[in-house]
């Protein structure tokens, strides 16, 4: 099967990344390549480089491949650990990082990966193959993490309900397949909910993020990367649902900000100054005719932030 991805908003954030020829930049993403093809399509070969991190061995062996003959190089590696990374490879600051958080439509796609309600296939959910999978939560969550974590990560209304019937239904046999899953999400709803539209996806979508502790790293990789940047470096984000974007919205206004001291300090006694300048004020959304295009990337926006300050 091949390794599809769309690249959302392309040109918005390659064109926000401001790219120098003979800059060093990090695509912390690489998925399909993309992103990172543009980017280093637009590097002079002897001066510019690109060092693309993915922690997907199938999406790295794919964006080798594509990349192959530009001045890029891929590294196996959670982009939560892009300071040690960058360290490994012999490399100072950098003049741009890209981080597009979507889920790959060949992750989505490939029914042996579990991220989809509408293939049939093992739990799974792990973008690295590694570690607790979405079996392991379904059938290994106590009712309340599950109500928990479905309500937190997947703002689930009726995620007392759906953990219920989970761990009901696990009681007469493990959970192990998405098919599975899905049924027992869709008979925990209203028929009223299952009409208007698939119950499944928040559900989904918690349990992914769960598994993969997507806000955690991102939480993680939002402060390592901005710490990366030379002074003038900009760090672009791709969020596709609120909970990532209300984390990169907060991190970037922190790193904005100045002068914390309380209102009626007669003078600033913090010191604190901004060390960032939001490119984007407020975020970039996908245009029509990319709507048009992938219905995927509806909720999708970008943010961009430059470093001014150490």
């Amino acid at each position: 099967m091949e390794f599809r991805h769309y690249s959302v908003m392309l040109r918005e954030s390659i064109d926000g990344l401001d790219i120098k020829p003979d800059g060093i930049y990090v695509d912390g993403t690489a998925g399909g390549a993309g992103h990172s093809r543009e980017i280093a399509s637009r590097l002079e070969a002897g001066q510019g480089r690109l060092i693309a991190l993915d922690r997907d061995p199938e999406a790295v062996a794919v964006a080798a491949e594509r990349l192959r003959g530009l001045p890029a190089q891929v590294v196996r590696a959670n982009y939560a650990d892009i300071a040690k990374i960058l360290e490994e490879l012999g490399v100072g600051r950098v003049d741009g990082i890209l981080l597009d958080l979507g889920v790959s439509s060949y992750q989505l796609d490939n029914a042996e990966r579990g991220f989809s309600y509408h293939k049939d296939a093992p739990l799974d959910m792990r973008m690295s193959g590694e570690g607790t999978s979405a079996w392991d939560i379904v059938n290994g969550y106590t009712e309340e993490e599950l109500s928990r974590c479905i309500f937190e990560y997947g703002e689930e209304k009726y995620a007392r309900s759906i953990a219920a019937n989970i761990v009901k239904a696990r009681q007469q046999a493990p959970i192990n397949t998405t098919f599975e899953l899905a049924e027992i999400i869709k008979a925990s709803v209203p028929q009223k909910v299952r009409r208007e539209k698939n119950p499944c996806k928040k559900t989904f979508q918690a349990i992914r993020i769960a598994v993969n502790n997507e806000l955690g790293y991102l939480s993680e990789a939002l402060d390592a990367a901005f710490g990366c940047l030379k002074i003038g470096g900009r760090l672009a984000v791709i969020s596709f649902h609120s909970l990532e974007d209300r984390i990169v919205k907060v991190r970037f206004n922190s790193f904005a900000s100045g002068c914390t001291c309380p209102p009626d300090f007669p003078v600033c006694v913090c010191g604190k100054k901004p060390r960032g300048r939001l490119v984007t004020r407020k975020p970039v959304e996908p245009s029509e005719s990319e709507l048009a295009e992938n219905n995927r990337s509806r909720s999708a926006k970008l943010r961009i932030i430059e470093r001014i300050a150490e």
